[in-house]
């Protein structure tokens, strides 16, 4: 009896063990900003691109037909991780236009119109390149911000985790210490001033959570966690 006790609770062990690995291993993608399909289907951009398109190799470009098709179809049913669900509405309107490139391309192809093939596979190209925009981070420490700020805003709060808030105030200073020292890409110079005030209020808002997490007040704490991804909001706007 006390054999099959034990054996029970290993085995129980074991469940609660390979749960929690799932669980972290669930949570690591969800906070990834990656679309694996979208990744896998630069592989026939490429051919497109760097070898059909420039050569003006039309029977290449029609044989790479079922490829593109099928790696649209793949982008079309893929599903964006949670740190990326503010993009959604221009992933979705991306995608919608991707599939009618292709439907062109496909056109093109049945059609044996050379120039349109040329015209749609530069299109094609050209769309890879706004979804891969989409959800391409405009500044990398911004983005490392938002990774903490995530899993802060959207797992530890409505949890009522006070222990790990409290774990996440520490990384989130230094995350906000490197995007205060970060510089600004080229193509938003002209968007600088916005930014650094942005970047200015959010900074303000981390250090008012610090204070609201060592009062130990889960009320202040929410408040201030709304308040600093309010103003997270505000700042990743000023690159879109």
């Amino acid at each position: 009896m006390k054999r099959s006790w034990m054996m029970g609770l290993v085995i129980f062990l074991s469940l609660m063990s390979t749960h929690s690995v799932l669980r972290a291993q669930e949570i690591s993608k969800e906070t990834v900003a990656n679309v694996p399909a979208l990744t896998e289907f630069h592989k026939v951009i490429y051919k497109i691109w760097h070898t059909a398109w420039p050569k003006k190799d039309y029977d290449m470009l029609a044989a790479l037909l079922p490829e593109i098709e099928k790696g649209t179809a793949a982008v079309v049913g893929a599903e964006l991780p949670g740190i990326l669900r503010d993009k959604k509405a221009a992933w979705d309107k991306g995608v919608g236009d991707l599939r009618s490139i292709v439907k062109e391309y496909r056109t093109a192809v049945e059609a044996k119109q050379k120039q349109q093939l040329l015209d749609a596979a530069e299109k094609l190209h050209a769309q890879y390149e706004t979804l891969v925009r989409v959800i391409r981070p405009p500044l990398m420490q911004l983005e490392e911000f938002h990774t903490v700020l995530y899993m802060v805003y959207h797992h530890y709060m409505p949890g009522d985790s006070l222990d790990k808030i409290k774990a996440s105030m520490e990384p989130l200073r230094k995350k906000m210490a490197a995007l205060n020292k970060a510089t600004l890409p080229a193509r938003f110079k002209s968007k600088e001033a916005s930014f650094t005030a942005a970047r200015k209020d959010l900074d303000k808002a981390v250090s008012e959570l610090g204070g609201a997490v060592g009062s130990n007040d889960l009320g202040k704490i929410k408040t201030a966690v709304e308040t600093m991804h309010d103003r997270y909001v505000t700042l990743a706007a000023v690159l879109e």
